[in-house]
């Protein structure tokens, strides 16, 4: 890939950053996006562009070529494809980013169990794949790899046969090459317990009926860690996804993904938002581009 290539492709990925999403949501305008646009498109896309929202629109389809892809087409993919394509915001919520000791999970998805979506797309290295399977496998009942067809033979050759592989295809559709086995038994209390916030692991044990232990706030999380490492771990397991789905709910979100273009459902999902941004969020991508090219 030339350099210029390579320029274009992040200043297009730019586009789609938290950073710029938060902007726009803040301030309903972002210089920056104007820049990245500018960098990323050739002029006559910008100049048949009427609005921001086709200016993503436009980023996400120079994005989306086979070979080109990148982190965020693919979690663009798994939120239309399973996200919202096999659940709902109404039974299913989603994580991004979640820590796991040393790995962050690129998408974690909650329903009746938890599943998490390793991305190695054709632009990433496998050098740490087996190290991040590894740590998710004590954390989620469920591990997947999604990758492209440079990748598949040799993500299927290195990962241990629980762990399930899907394919990003060219059109955007995810095909799943191996099932993933559901094994919550095989997950790790205190990892799990590391994973939380302090306050989640509380509500977990007040759900299991266990008592908070009358410890100083300075003492209480590993107080917390030595009743978690106690319990079985499936036991564990489901009251994570119980307790996650309620405090990473992405019901309130239904409204502003339904107001954005497609482009950006990945981002109003992943990126946190107040709610009394939404409105300032969706005037901005609604901005004709000829008023929207003097915010640089």
């Amino acid at each position: 890939m030339s350099d210029l290539r390579a320029a274009q492709l992040a200043a297009a990925s730019g586009m789609f950053s938290s950073r710029i999403v938060s902007e726009m949501a803040r301030r309903g305008k972002s210089s920056l996006l104007i820049k990245l646009a500018r960098q990323s498109l050739h002029s006559h896309i910008l100049a048949n562009s009427d609005s921001v929202a086709a200016l993503f629109e436009a980023a996400f389809a120079v994005l989306k070529r086979e070979g080109w892809r990148d982190e965020y087409i693919y979690k663009s993919a798994l939120t239309h494809n399973v996200l919202l394509g096999t659940h709902s915001l109404n039974t299913a919520s989603m994580l991004t980013e979640f820590r796991i000791a040393e790995c962050k999970a690129d998408v974690v998805i909650l329903n009746g169990t938890a599943t998490v979506y390793e991305v190695k797309s054709e632009r990433d290295s496998l050098s740490r794949l087996q190290r991040q399977v590894a740590a998710y496998r004590t954390v989620f009942a469920r591990v997947f790899v999604v990758t492209a067809a440079t990748h598949l033979d040799c993500v299927l050759g290195s990962v241990p046969a629980e762990v399930g592989v899907m394919l990003l295809c060219p059109r955007g559709h995810i095909s799943t090459v191996r099932e993933a086995a559901d094994c919550p038994e095989g997950t790790s209390s205190s990892a799990i317990f590391e994973s939380l916030r302090t306050d989640e692991a509380r509500i977990i044990l007040q759900s299991l009926g266990i008592g908070i232990p009358a410890v100083p706030n300075t003492r209480l999380r590993r107080a917390l860690a030595d009743i978690f490492i106690e319990l079985q771990p499936r036991v564990v397991h489901d009251g994570m996804v119980k307790v996650l789905k309620q405090t990473r709910n992405l019901r309130p979100l239904s409204d502003l993904v339904q107001s954005l273009p497609r482009s950006l459902h990945a981002a109003a999902l992943t990126v946190p938002l107040r709610k009394s941004d939404h409105a300032r969020l969706i005037s901005a991508v609604n901005t004709p581009l000829i008023e929207a090219m003097s915010w640089a």
